[in-house]
C-alpha cells in the first residue's frame, strides 16, 4: 500500500472512530507516543495521554451521537514523517433529547512510520474554527 493511501485510510478510520462510537478503532491507529493538543483539554503525552483520551471519548459517546466530516486539504510526506492539516465539522446529537450541536476545528495530524511500515498518529493538534473576517470593503461599510 502506498504513503498517501495509508494515510488516507488512517483518516477513515479516524472518522469512523467517531461515527460509530468505537474508541478502538482510534486506538489503533495511534502512536504509543501520542503528543495531543486538543482544544479545550490539558495537553497529553504518551500512555497517560492515551488513557486520558479514551476516557474523554467514552464520556464523549456516551452523551452524544457524534458525526464527523473530514476536509483534508493536503497530506504532506517527508520520508518517515507526514503532516495533514484540514477542518474537522463535528455535529453533536445529544443521546438524551437536545439540540444537535455543531462545530468546527481546524487540525494538524503529524504522522511517523513504525518499524512495522505503518503509519501512526504521532501528533494531534486543533482548535474550534472561527468566522472569516469580514472583506475590508465591509469593515469600511459596517464603521460608518
Amino acid at each position: 500500500m502506498d504513503d498517501l493511501y495509508a494515510i488516507n485510510a488512517a483518516k477513515t478510520e479516524f472518522r469512523e472512530c467517531f461515527n460509530h462510537g468505537d474508541i478502538s478503532k482510534l486506538m489503533a491507529i495511534a502512536d504509543p507516543d501520542l503528543v495531543s493538543f486538543t482544544d479545550g483539554a490539558p495537553s497529553e503525552f504518551g500512555e497517560s495521554g492515551l488513557k486520558a483520551l479514551k476516557i474523554r471519548l467514552a464520556n464523549l459517546f456516551e452523551r452524544f451521537t457524534v458525526k464527523v466530516v473530514i476536509v483534508v486539504v493536503e497530506i504532506r510526506l517527508q520520508g518517515d514523517i507526514a503532516y495533514d492539516y484540514g477542518w474537522h465539522n463535528f455535529s453533536l446529537t445529544p443521546k438524551h433529547g437536545g439540540q444537535a450541536k455543531h462545530r468546527r476545528d481546524r487540525y494538524v495530524d503529524i504522522w511517523r512510520k513504525n518499524k512495522e511500515g505503518q503509519w501512526k498518529l504521532w501528533m494531534y493538534i486543533d482548535n474550534q474554527d472561527v468566522a472569516d473576517a469580514l472583506p475590508e470593503s465591509q469593515l469600511t461599510c459596517a464603521a460608518h
